[in-house]
C-alpha cells in the first residue's frame, strides 16, 4: 500500500507514488498517500550459491531460458551472466526498462534466501511526507472509516489462507516486499500459476519502470516465527511452497503513465498480474496443484453500498508490525474519489501498514463463494485505512492478457 513515506517503498507493496495529487479527493482528509510496499536495504545482494537465468524450467532442476527470452535479452544488450552476477544492480536510467513489454526477469537460482527475504522491510522510515496530497473533494468520497484492528491470521497460514504469500523484489531503493495473491487461470483451470498484486510492487510508475528480481513466496513464515526465530530458520521453513519467480508481469497502462511514489495517482488502476515458475522442480505441478487452492477475480463487483463486507490480507511490515507474519482486516467498505475521471476505489478501516500493498482483497459473491475484488493500494500516511481499486474492464484486460500470453504452454 503506498501510504507513509514518499517512495513508500514502503508503500505496501512497493514503488511508492512519485508526486502528490493535489486532487486527491477525500472528505476532511489532509494526510499524504504513499504506496504500502515495504522495502529495505539488504547490504548483500550476492546470490547464495550457483546463479541461473531462465523463465521456465523442467522437473529435473535444469532452468531453461527460452528462445524469445534470449532474444529480448540481447535486444536491451543484457549479457545473462553478467545479470545474473550482479549487472541488475546498475538502475541508470537510460537502461531501466519502462515499457509494458519491455519486462525481463531471469532467475537468480538462490538470491531469495532466508535472511534477504526476511530483511525486505521499510526502509522509510525516516523520510519526510508531504501531506498535500489529501486535498480537495472531487467526486464521491464517503466519511473516513474508524479504525479497524489487524488481526493476526491462525497458523499455519496455508491452512487457513492458503492463497496468500509474499512478494520479493528489487529497486534502486533496496530490497522490497509486497503481499499478493494465488487466483485462478481461465486457460489452465485447476492449474494456474497466477499471481495478483498491486502495480506498484512492479513497476514504479511515471518515473521509472519495471522492478527486478521478482518473486512470489506462497504461505511466507507458514507457521508465524517470530522474528528471532527466522533468524535460523531455513528456506524451506520460511518458504515451505518454493519461490516462484516471475516470468511475466503486467500491470495497467494507466499505473506506467500515471502512478508515483505518493499520493493517488495511477491508485484507481494500481494492480498487476504476474505468471510465475519454479525457481526448483515442482514435479510437473503448477502453483495452484502446488498449494492446493486459487481465487476467482470478480470484475463485475457490486457497487460499495451492496458489499456487506471485505476482507483485506497481508504482511504488514512498517511498524508495529515487522513483516514476518500475516494479517487481516474485515470491514463494509465505503468509497473513496481520488480524481472525477478515475473510478472510485473501495476503502475500509484497517491498522495494516507498508507491506501489506498488492494484498488481496476478497468478497463473498451472490453465489456464496469468496472472490478477489481488490488490492491493496493506498493508505494515510498515519494508518488506520486503506483503500484499493474496483476491478473492471481495464483489470480484466490485464488479467485476460497474461492469461492468453500462457494459453499453449
Amino acid at each position: 500500500m503506498r501510504s507513509i513515506r514518499p517512495p513508500f517503498a514502503a508503500r505496501r507493496g512497493r514503488s511508492a507514488r512519485r508526486r502528490t495529487s493535489p486532487v486527491l479527493a477525500a472528505v476532511g482528509l489532509t494526510a499524504a498517500l504513499a504506496l504500502t510496499a515495504t522495502a529495505c536495504n539488504s547490504g548483500d545482494d550476492k546470490a547464495s550459491g550457483e546463479p541461473t537465468a531462465s523463465a521456465t524450467q523442467s522437473g529435473d532442476d535444469k532452468i531453461k531460458i527460452p528462445d524469445d527470452i534470449k532474444n529480448k535479452l540481447k535486444q536491451h544488450g543484457i549479457d545473462v551472466d553478467k545479470w545474473k552476477n550482479g549487472a541488475w544492480k546498475n538502475w541508470n536510467k537510460d537502461d531501466w526498462l519502462r515499457e509494458a513489454d519491455d519486462f525481463i526477469n531471469p532467475i537468480i537460482k538462490g538470491l531469495w534466501d532466508p535472511d534477504r527475504m526476511r530483511g525486505a522491510d521499510d526502509p522509510d522510515k525516516n523520510k519526510g511526507v508531504d501531506d498535500n496530497d489529501l486535498s480537495g473533494d472531487q467526486g464521491v468520497t464517503d466519511p473516513e472509516p474508524a479504525p479497524v484492528t489487524a488481526q493476526a491470521v491462525k497458523t499455519a497460514y496455508h491452512a487457513n489462507v492458503p492463497e496468500a504469500g509474499k512478494v520479493f523484489f528489487d529497486s534502486p531503493e533496496g530490497t522490497m516486499v509486497c503481499s499478493a495473491t494465488v487466483v485462478e487461470d481461465p486457460a489452465h483451470p485447476g492449474k494456474s500459476n497466477l499471481v495478483w498484486t498491486a502495480g506498484h510492487c512492479v513497476h514504479a510508475g511515471k518515473k521509472g519502470g519495471w522492478y527486478r528480481n521478482i518473486a512470489f513466496v506462497p504461505s511466507y513464515n507458514d507457521s508465524g516465527k517470530t522474528a528471532a526465530q527466522l533468524e535460523k530458520a531455513t528456506r524451506q521453513e520460511v518458504a515451505p511452497y518454493g519461490v516462484w519467480w516471475s516470468d511475466w508481469a503486467q500491470t495497467s497502462d494507466q499505473w506506467i503513465e500515471q502512478g508515483g511514489s505518493t499520493g493517488g495517482q495511477g491508485a484507481p488502476y494500481d494492480f498487476a498480474v504476474l505468471h510465475v515458475t519454479p525457481e526448483k522442480g515442482s514435479g510437473g505441478k503448477s502453483l495452484e496443484e502446488t498449494v492446493g487452492s486459487a481465487l476467482p477475480v470478480n470484475f463485475n463487483a457490486p457497487a460499495v453500498p451492496k458489499v456487506s463486507s471485505i476482507t483485506a490480507t497481508g504482511y504488514p511490515a512498517a511498524a508495529p508490525f515487522d513483516g514476518q507474519k500475516l494479517y487481516q482486516c474485515t470491514d463494509k467498505p465505503g468509497r473513496l474519489s481520488v480524481a472525477q475521471s478515475d473510478p472510485t476505489m473501495y476503502r475500509i478501516g484497517c491498522t495494516m501498514t507498508g507491506g501489506s500493498s498488492g494484498g488481496g482483497w476478497v468478497a463473498t459473491g451472490s453465489d456464496g463463494k469468496p472472490a478477489l475484488v481488490s488490492n491493496t493500494s493506498i493508505g494515510p500516511v498515519k494508518f488506520g485505512w486503506l483503500a484499493g481499486p474496483r476491478l473492471g474492464d481495464v483489470a480484466k484486460g490485464v488479467y485476460a492478457s497474461v492469461s492468453k500470453k500462457f494459453a499453449g504452454q
